[in-house]
């Protein structure tokens, strides 16, 4: 008889997780003492997760997705014993690494080296492995100059830079990331991305919360997307990021119709706005269909209820990731802006743009003097590419293979 392989353990196993918080409704102290033995007349529930199941395996990056107040953080939080569900289990093995709010395991009357040897005692490490990481750490934090400074005084930056830094060199088999790394400037992230993908060629696990969308679909094996502290899905993440915008869409969607319900008037602005965007191609009842070799035509209609001498408007298209692929603006091209008074229909034709098979969307917005913006529309159109090349992404290109 040919054994079986044993399946492997996961590093991270949640069962049926719920976590409650109790909101106060009283404002001072005085009222808690007043309210006392009310009983919970000025209490309220509140259940940041529900009843969540999840296994993740070694080597794995999980991306953790959805509106803000769907419990992300707190699951990071319960899958770092940070906080302790109100029922259920986590169960987690290795080493853990944890970046999950700026400032946390750092003492601000310590010193940048002394917060180091601090933080690193935390996730584990002695002082002899401390003192083999030290040159490392603050190498790759870049706030050299700055490490005998008390860290009250750094700023943002640097806190993340620093605590980022131990986190990565304490050889954590599991690491935590929340959404502290949009704080960093632009090159420190690259550094953080670029050691996350290091992480991942060395068959690490990573759990990530972000905003950012594109890191789910660039960086992540797998996506959940929370809402009211449950999962609604769990799976692929370019389907997790599709179902999180078509989630918001829906929910805007629903927004409007409550408000032409109620007979509430959606068309009260103050100067001007833009009012409808519409993109010409082949409609086919579901969506719009542009052929890729075909110019990009998008009218914007513009109300303004005073006249306008001096504004100006813009437009652009981005992927369903909410990353610009083109746009351009009245004030970059080759034409003189006629004085707005009333409803304008503007057309922009972007040729040779080449775009890639998939759906697009398009944002517009007016602005007025001085580039002030005075109205946005977000998500005004969508249309979908429909491209005969044989290439995939944002961009459409003729290819060939030679051997």
């Amino acid at each position: 008889m040919i054994p079986t392989l044993a399946s492997p353990v996961p590093i991270v196993q949640v069962s049926d997780v719920s976590k409650r918080f109790v909101l106060h409704k009283d404002k001072s102290v005085k009222e808690r003492l007043v309210s006392l033995g009310r009983g919970k007349v000025h209490r309220e529930d509140f259940w940041a997760l529900r009843n969540i199941d999840l296994e993740i395996d070694a080597g794995s990056t999980i991306g953790l997705i959805g509106p803000n107040g769907s419990g992300k953080s707190t699951l990071l939080k319960a899958i770092g014993g940070i906080i302790q569900p109100t029922t259920g289990s986590v169960v987690r093995r290795g080493r853990m690494a944890a970046l999950l709010e700026l400032g946390a395991g750092f003492h601000s009357d310590l010193t940048g080296r002394e917060n180091v040897y601090l933080n690193a005692s935390i996730l584990g490490l002695s002082r002899r492995q401390t003192d083999l990481y030290f040159d490392d750490i603050v190498e790759f934090s870049g706030i050299e100059e700055f490490i005998d400074t008390q860290v009250k005084f750094y700023s943002s930056g640097m806190y993340v830079r620093l605590a980022f830094a131990v986190a990565v060199h304490v050889d954590p088999d599991l690491l935590l990331v929340d959404e502290v790394l949009a704080v960093g400037d632009e090159a420190f992230q690259k550094k953080c991305l670029d050691k996350i993908a290091s992480f991942q060629a060395e068959g690490r696990t990573i759990v990530l919360v972000t905003h950012t969308l594109n890191q789910i679909t660039d960086l992540c094996s797998r996506a959940l997307v929370l809402a009211r502290g449950s999962v609604v899905f769990d799976g692929d993440p370019t389907d997790a990021v599709s179902v999180l915008r078509s989630g918001f869409k829906t929910a805007t969607d629903a927004a409007e119709e409550r408000i032409v319900a109620d007979h509430v008037e959606v068309t009260d602005f103050q100067i001007a706005r833009v009012e409808s965007i519409t993109v010409s191609g082949r409609d086919t009842g579901d969506q719009i269909v542009v052929e890729a070799d075909k110019p990009l035509e998008i009218d914007v209609t513009v109300d303004a209820k005073t006249r306008l001498t001096d504004w100006g408007i813009g437009v652009h298209v981005d992927n369903p990731f909410g990353q610009v692929v083109v746009g351009t603006h009245s004030s970059v091209l080759p034409v003189t802006v006629p004085e707005l008074e009333g409803r304008r229909t503007v057309r922009f034709t972007l040729s040779d743009a080449h775009l890639g098979s998939g759906e697009y969307r398009v944002t517009s917005a007016v602005f007025g003097t001085g580039g002030q913006e005075l109205h946005r529309l977000t998500d005004g159109a969508t249309f979908t590419v429909k491209s005969p090349v044989k290439t995939y992404g944002p961009v459409g290109a003729s290819a060939e293979l030679t051997f």
